[in-house]
C-alpha cells in the first residue's frame, strides 16, 4: 500500500475508528465511548461524533463496493437526539447490517444496539436501561416534564419496534428501583438482554460476521 494511502487509513482510524479494507465487501462502523451531539465534549473524553458517523453511513449506503456493514458498540451513551439520529439512519438503510455489543450498550446505546437487522451481544457485555434525563439547568415547568416524557416515548417506541422487547416490560425496567443503588433503571448482561428479547443472540464478532455474510 502506498505511503499516502497508509496515512489516509491512519487518519480514518483516528477520526472515525474505521479502517479501510478494500478487499472486503463488509464495512465496520464503531460507536465508542460517549456519543457527542450538539455540545462538544472535553478532549479528555473518549467520544464518537455523530457528524462523522452520519455521512459515513451515507457513503456506505451509496457504495457499490460495500455490500453490508457491522456496527460495533462499546458506549456509555450520550446525546439522546444524536444517538437516535444514528439509530434511525441505520434502520433506514437498505444495506444489510448487524450490530454487536462488545463492552457496553448503555443508555442511548440501547436504540443503537437494536437498530441493525440483527443484533448480537457478548456474554460479558452489559446494557443499562434508565429514563431519559438532561444535564445542566432545567426549568421546573410542566412543559419541561412533557418534553422529557415525549423524548422517552420516542426512545421506547424505537427500541420496541426494532427488538422483541415489549413496551410494558421496557417501562418496568426503566422504573426499577432495586438494580442500582443511586438511580432507577435496570442493568442487563448479555444473557439477560437476549432473554428479555432486547437483543437477538449471544455471540462474538465471528458469529456477527457469519450472520452478515448470510444476508449478503
Amino acid at each position: 500500500m502506498p505511503e499516502n494511502k497508509n496515512a489516509a487509513n491512519a487518519e480514518s482510524i483516528a477520526q472515525l475508528g474505521v479502517a479501510e479494507a478494500p478487499e472486503s465487501p463488509i464495512a465496520c462502523v464503531s460507536i465508542i465511548g460517549q456519543i457527542e451531539g450538539h455540545m462538544v465534549l472535553p478532549e479528555t473524553s473518549k467520544a464518537t461524533k455523530y457528524e462523522h458517523i452520519l455521512p459515513l453511513l451515507v457513503n456506505i449506503e451509496q457504495s457499490e463496493k460495500t455490500k453490508g456493514f457491522l456496527l460495533v458498540l462499546n458506549t456509555v451513551g450520550g446525546d439522546v437526539e444524536a444517538g437516535l439520529a444514528i439509530a434511525e439512519m441505520v434502520a433506514g438503510m437498505r444495506k444489510p447490517s448487524v450490530s454487536l455489543v462488545i463492552g457496553g450498550g448503555h443508555s442511548i446505546g440501547v436504540p443503537l444496539a437494536v437498530c441493525a437487522r440483527r443484533s448480537f451481544i457478548v456474554p460479558t457485555a452489559t446494557m443499562t436501561l434508565h429514563p431519559v434525563r438532561v444535564s445542566g439547568m432545567v426549568i421546573n415547568a410542566p412543559q419541561s416534564v412533557d418534553y422529557l416524557k415525549q423524548m422517552q416515548e420516542r426512545v421506547v417506541r424505537f427500541v420496541c419496534a426494532h427488538s422483541g422487547l415489549q413496551k410494558e416490560a421496557f417501562y418496568r425496567m426503566l422504573e426499577a428501583r432495586e438494580d442500582m443503588a443511586n438511580d432507577v433503571g435496570t442493568i442487563l448482561d448479555g444473557e439477560a438482554a437476549v432473554r428479555c428479547g432486547l437483543i437477538d443472540q449471544i455471540g462474538g464478532v465471528g458469529d456477527a460476521l457469519d450472520a452478515l455474510r448470510a444476508m449478503l
